[in-house]
């Protein structure tokens, strides 16, 4: 490893609805007790960047300059004092490729009693503490990023590739702890996907994994719905062309000899589409919802969940064992899923704000950060 500069070359928000804007952070001189400072590979847009950058994720100028990015893959530089393994035992050197959670307390009842992390209740997320305040590294677009001592952290197996690493730390991990809580997917079951994102063409792959007897996708654009036809989904509605509600509802109804679907993903963040999936979704059937982050009110009978006797599935984040898991898919599902269709070009930091339009504008579907790049 080379010597450590005494900053980072950093894009972060400085007044949000604003481009990025390239900044030189600070990098800690003092390591805390179990952190680690990273080399970043490589870091992947998500949604939740796009809306940070916009000003409508609830970030406020107190956070100002703000690192975004939180999808992030780096090889170690630095281990404060400490056990050096990642979180599941696995040894750990400088140089290895590591994903990492945000930090997650250990102490609280969400972590210790209720064994649930990601509703962890002193949770210190990426993305919301200022450039300006210790240890500075708060973000994954950053040539250095700051592992925080509680966060947990997984190596990153040699044979995958540093965007899908990247990849697997946000959309893929999310989709490995929705599914678990989810619950057994049987042969028999239709499920149907909401969006064709990230989080929604993994979530079509994990549905395929798992056996379902049918998967249907709603969402688009038509490249993204390509991807899940390639995937494995045996049918796509494309929104753009199968336009109101009642129609894409008759084509499942079709489907599904009236009945509806056993299980359905809200994987696409659309307020309306929360309404949709329950209409969809067949009397004692399971509605799994990742997607709806917003602050939006939507109306909603909630006897419709007596009458269908319905169960409603929130799941938010995960755990660092379902980081690990994201990791173990990637590789166990190598040969059956072409995972290189869901990353789209590489850009080099100086060019984050393309890489931001373009994903805003729906023309990429996960671009990439390459910090190797010259």
């Amino acid at each position: 490893m080379s010597a450590i500069p005494a900053t980072s070359r950093a894009a972060a928000l400085v007044q949000p609805g604003q481009p990025l804007e390239i900044i030189d952070a600070q990098i800690p001189s003092v390591i805390e007790p179990s952190a680690l400072l990273v080399r970043m590979t490589a870091a992947t847009l998500c949604g939740t960047d796009i809306h940070v950058a916009q000003g409508t994720a609830g970030i406020t100028g107190t956070g100002l300059p703000l690192i975004l990015g939180h999808e992030m893959v780096g090889q170690i530089v630095t281990f404060g004092d400490g056990p050096r393994t990642d979180s599941v035992g696995q040894p750990l050197a400088e140089g290895d490729r590591i994903i990492w959670t945000h930090g997650m307390c250990g102490r609280c009842q969400a972590c210790v009693i209720n064994q649930e992390p990601s509703l962890c209740e002193n949770r210190r997320r990426y993305m919301t503490e200022s450039a300006n305040s210790y240890p500075f590294l708060h973000g994954g677009f950053s040539e250095y990023g700051y592992v925080y001592p509680t966060a947990g952290r997984v190596r990153v197996p040699e044979d995958v590739p540093d965007a899908l690493a990247s990849a697997a730390a946000c959309s893929l991990r999310t989709v490995m702890h929705g599914f678990e809580r989810l619950g057994r997917i049987a042969a028999t079951d239709t499920v149907v996907v909401q969006g064709a994102g990230p989080v929604g063409l993994f979530a079509v792959a994990k549905a395929v994994a798992e056996g379902a007897g049918r998967v249907i996708v709603i969402g688009g654009p038509a490249d993204r719905l390509e991807v899940a036809k390639r995937w494995g989904a045996d049918l796509c509605i494309d929104i753009n062309d199968v336009t109101t509600n009642l129609e894409r509802l008759s084509l499942v109804r079709e489907l599904t000899h009236g009945h509806g679907a056993e299980v359905v993903l809200e994987m696409s963040g659309i307020p309306a589409a929360f309404s949709e999936g329950v209409d969809i979704l067949r009397p004692g059937g399971r509605y799994l919802i990742v997607g709806q982050a917003h602050e939006r009110t939507v109306p909603f009978n909630p006897s419709v969940i007596m009458h269908k006797q319905v169960m409603f599935i929130g799941s938010r984040s995960a755990g660092v064992d379902h980081y690990w898991k994201a990791l173990e898919f990637l590789r166990a599902y190598a040969d059956r899923f072409t995972w290189d269709d869901l990353i789209s070009r590489h850009y080099k930091l100086d060019e984050i704000n393309e890489a931001f339009e373009q994903m805003r504008s729906w023309n990429e579907i996960k671009p990439v950060i390459d910090f190797t790049q010259d």
